[in-house]
Order: C-alpha cells, then sequence, then structure tokens
C-alpha cells in the first residue's frame, strides 16, 4: 500500500512552468506544421489553423494532467512504507 505525499507547504506547484511552456509551443509548432504540410499536399488552405488550434489544445490538456499527477513521486523516489509487513510477528 503506498502513500501519496502532501502537497509541498510552500504553496508552490510541484512541476517546473518551462514544462508547461514546452507543452504549449511543442504542439502548436508540431500540428501547426503538419497542418501546413497537408495544406501544401491537398491544396487547401485552412488545415494550418486547424493544426495550431489542436496543438494549442493537446498542450494545454498535457499541461493540465501533469498539475494533477503533481503528487505523485517523482522518478527515482520510492514511496515510503507507512504499514508494517504482515508477515511479521509484532513485537511488544
Amino acid at each position: 500500500m503506498s502513500q501519496q505525499s502532501p502537497p509541498s507547504s510552500s504553496g508552490k506547484p510541484s512541476t517546473d512552468p518551462w514544462h508547461a511552456f514546452g507543452y504549449l509551443t511543442s504542439g502548436v509548432a508540431m500540428y501547426g506544421v503538419l497542418g501546413w504540410l497537408l495544406d501544401r499536399w491537398l491544396g487547401t488552405s485552412f488545415l494550418v489553423a486547424v493544426g495550431i488550434l489542436v496543438g494549442a489544445g493537446l498542450g494545454l490538456y498535457l499541461t493540465i494532467s501533469r498539475l494533477n499527477a503533481g503528487a505523485a513521486p517523482e522518478e527515482g523516489e520510492r514511496p515510503q512504507r507507512t504499514t508494517r509487513p504482515t508477515d511479521q510477528p509484532e513485537q511488544d
């Protein structure tokens, strides 16, 4: 059984804000370029705007998902055992 660590007492989010910036800009850039390529291939002119909007939406979704999962232990951090193993007898 694992116990979640409490949120930090300083009120700061446990994630780096540059991750949010990276998710947003990379989503907009990647899907914008994909939309531009599809526009060139299909001869349309609206898919770049659709790609930018989809990239921004997915970037926001990833950012919110990461902030909601902020209480999860970070890489390399092991959860602390709070209960005694059941196979050992009690000592009084």
